[in-house]
């Protein structure tokens, strides 16, 4: 009851950036001395910033003891509006009970967010997202196992025989580099490696692309577009380059662009950068 208290009133903080004891204790149905524990407990490990009769999300700058890189921050705050619509539709397409899979990414890792009130088996190579569904969620996460590689967001093991190998999924979601005719197009080498052992584990693949991934052309061939059951993208993608994906036997989604929270940044919903709770 403690830890699930917590956990949504880190939700509710994601959502309003910040609110006075009084409305968290309507909204949690609460205690003011319960309310005004959990806070100080909260403000204790750097979950989220006290002050005087209410409680602030942590500013991303602030948060001490980052596992991601600073490019992988700039990424996500890149296309914002695209990454969070794209995110929510993929979301959708999950029901209770799957097994699904999401691989390091920005535009995947948005989708943590609407994933909260699924009932879920989720293996990602993904830190950030595993951390984020351990703090906000009651699905289960399995891990890659690996070495952790910042820049990239991402656990990569070094051995050829993976214990994860044997895992199977309905879904793969995945976000790449850029998108073109001649296939899926990824601009590291490590990333290649990591996401090729997954592609096969997965009935379906999944691939989350904004509108700017259409005119990348550079980089490094992950897999040909023949293994891609669905894309989704935003309405800026060119009526001729989704028809091409269409002709090629590609369920195509195209979704508006969705307004950030009010008051929120591009990182609002990814939450937390520590496991809240995951200690009480």
């Amino acid at each position: 009851m403690t830890i699930e208290r917590r956990k949504r009133l880190l939700r509710l903080l994601a959502e309003r950036r910040s609110a006075t004891v009084p409305e968290l204790v309507e909204l949690l149905a609460s205690s003011p001395s319960t309310i005004r524990r959990d806070i100080s407990w909260l403000a204790a490990r750097h979950l989220l910033t006290r002050h005087r009769g209410s409680a602030e999300m942590l500013q991303e700058k602030t948060r001490p003891g980052s596992l991601t890189d600073a490019s992988f921050h700039n990424d996500y705050r890149r296309q914002a509006e695209q990454k969070r619509a794209i995110a929510r539709r993929a979301a959708s397409l999950c029901a209770d009970g799957e097994t699904i899979i999401i691989n390091a990414g920005t535009t995947t890792a948005m989708m943590a967010q609407f994933l909260t009130d699924k009932r879920l088996t989720i293996l990602t190579n993904s830190f950030t997202t595993a951390e984020q569904l351990l703090s906000s969620s009651a699905n289960d996460i399995i891990l890659t196992g690996g070495k952790v590689y910042r820049e990239q967001n991402v656990i990569l093991s070094p051995f050829e025989n993976e214990v994860t190998e044997h895992q199977y999924a309905s879904k793969m979601f995945m976000s790449v580099f850029g998108l073109s005719l001649l296939g899926l197009i990824e601009a590291d080498p490590l990333l290649i490696q990591a996401e090729q052992r997954l592609i096969s584990q997965a009935e379906q693949l999944v691939v989350m692309v904004d509108s700017s991934k259409f005119t990348r052309k550079a980089g490094l061939i992950l897999c040909a577009l023949r293994h891609v059951n669905t894309i989704i993208t935003d309405t800026d993608a060119g009526d001729a380059a989704v028809q091409r994906l269409e002709q090629s036997g590609i369920k195509v989604i195209v979704v508006a662009p969705e307004p950030l929270p009010k008051g929120a940044d591009a990182l609002a919903g990814a939450l937390y950068q520590r496991q809240a709770g995951a200690h009480c």
